[in-house]
């Protein structure tokens, strides 16, 4: 093998680097928060919601998880533009990955509502509370406690997902990897040191999770 590894030739590229590091987080966090707030809204009006709301977030979770996440990217940054709407790169980006993770966070944290014991939210209705009491006081509550690690995965794989953005000219971590191979020709090196991060992003990622997890959920 003849190839010499050149992995100083990244040195002065750490800048960039470190630019698509802090939008990749950037992303993933607008995405995770305003995510699990539609997610929790969604799996809420499929519980306890009347019939006609079922039916469309019914068709919102289905289009989402049996269709490509690069598909819904290109229809938001491509697609909304012939109907006049218009987005950033990085706006069009944090919107799909929302709207991508908000489906399946609805789907986890409708199976933790329907995981709460029955006779809870009838105590509930015995001391008089209001359903919107019961769903945010008693529901809701065990319902994400119940979830948190399955929710910390999806996070997770929202995070490592969100390399697809590089299509529509993000400037995340993958789509500034794939600008500095594109000019120093040293693919092993610069998709390695990619990898290297990613990793450490998951890594990192689930230790906050499980630190969140023993201080505040467990705890509360």
């Amino acid at each position: 093998m003849n190839y010499v590894f050149q992995f100083g030739t990244l040195l002065r590229e750490w800048p960039l680097l470190l630019d698509g590091l802090l939008l990749t987080l950037r992303l993933s966090l607008i995405a995770m928060v305003c995510g699990l707030a539609l997610g929790a809204a969604g799996a809420i009006g499929s519980v306890y919601g009347p019939r006609w709301v079922k039916a469309g977030l019914f068709g919102y979770v289905e289009a989402i998880r049996n269709t490509p996440f690069l598909v819904q990217l290109f229809m938001v940054f491509l697609g909304l533009p012939a109907l006049g709407l218009r987005l950033s790169p990085n706006t069009a980006a944090a919107v799909a990955l929302t709207v991508n993770v908000g489906a399946y966070a609805a789907e986890i944290i409708r199976a933790g509502i329907e995981a709460v014991p029955r006779g809870q939210i009838e105590a509930g209705l015995a001391l008089g509370l209001r359903q919107a009491q019961i769903i945010r006081l008693v529901v809701l509550r065990q319902a994400l406690i119940a979830v948190y690690p399955a929710l910390c995965s999806q996070f997770i794989l929202l995070m490592l997902g969100s390399s697809v953005v590089s299509a529509i000219a993000a400037e995340e971590l993958t789509a500034v990897a794939n600008s500095i191979q594109s000019r120093t020709f040293r693919t092993f090196e610069v998709y390695s040191v990619v990898t290297a991060i990613y990793l450490a992003l998951s890594l990192g990622l689930r230790q906050v999770f499980r630190i969140v997890y023993v201080r505040w959920v467990r705890a509360g």
